[in-house]
């Protein structure tokens, strides 16, 4: 199997589990609905957000936009470079890191595009699918699903600490989606394994001066006879 049929069918598989995860989070939960998969560790607790990954906001309408706008180029950016390392000798797990990365920001722009006009809104009740009063948004103004939920830690702040003293303490608080795990997954395996890959290589050609040949470089002078 080559390169090319590898690449695209991780990026196919990642798109698929990821979407049918969140079609499925969207049309059995509410918002806030939580499923405990490991008391104090998993746990499957159902958010949307209007912006970047891990639950992060970026702006409002204008700004969602505005990163819609980047996704798609980056999106575009990312498959013309897995294209030249699908016709390159490189490692394959470089070009598996690329492909999730690429499949991850498919993921996640298909929510932003499409969820606000297939799915009415989650508050209060379970959304439904291609609603007969039509989305709750317009195109590219659709909120992300998010679900994983990993609480490793909760505690509170020391009273000592300014500011945060006595407050809680969650780790890990953010809650992502499979889109986000994936580009994460890639970007880290890129920076430990094949940052090297990426370093350029310094270039030891010779200076070398061209040999000019200069035929008859030396001029006899004749000598003249002085009379007197």
């Amino acid at each position: 199997m080559s390169s090319k049929v590898r690449s695209i069918l991780i990026i196919l598989v990642v798109l698929f589990l990821d979407q049918v995860l969140k079609i499925w989070i969207k049309t059995h939960m509410m918002l806030g609905d939580e499923i405990v998969i490991a008391k104090n560790w998993f746990i499957i607790h159902f958010i949307e957000n209007n912006g970047m990954a891990f639950g992060l906001e970026f702006g409002n309408s204008i700004g969602k936009y505005f990163l819609s706008i980047f996704r798609i180029l980056a999106i575009g950016a990312i498959g013309w470079y897995i294209t030249k390392l699908w016709k390159r000798e490189v490692p394959f797990g470089l070009i598996a890191c690329f492909s999730l990365i690429m499949a991850g920001a498919i993921g996640n722009i298909l929510d932003s595009a499409f969820y606000g006009l297939m799915f009415n809104d989650s508050y209060g009740h379970v959304a439904s699918l291609f609603p007969q009063g039509g989305g709750y948004s317009s195109f590219l103004q659709g909120r992300v699903v998010d679900m994983f939920y990993f609480p490793l830690i909760s505690s509170h702040y020391p009273t000592w600490i300014p500011y945060f003293g006595g407050e809680d303490f969650i780790f890990f608080r953010p809650v992502f989606n499979l889109a986000d795990s994936s580009i994460t997954v890639g970007i880290i395996t890129i920076l430990i394994f094949y940052r090297g890959f990426f370093e350029e290589k310094p270039k030891t050609a010779e200076t070398t001066q061209p040999e000019v040949e200069n035929l008859n470089t030396e001029e006899k002078i004749p000598e003249q006879e002085i009379e007197n």
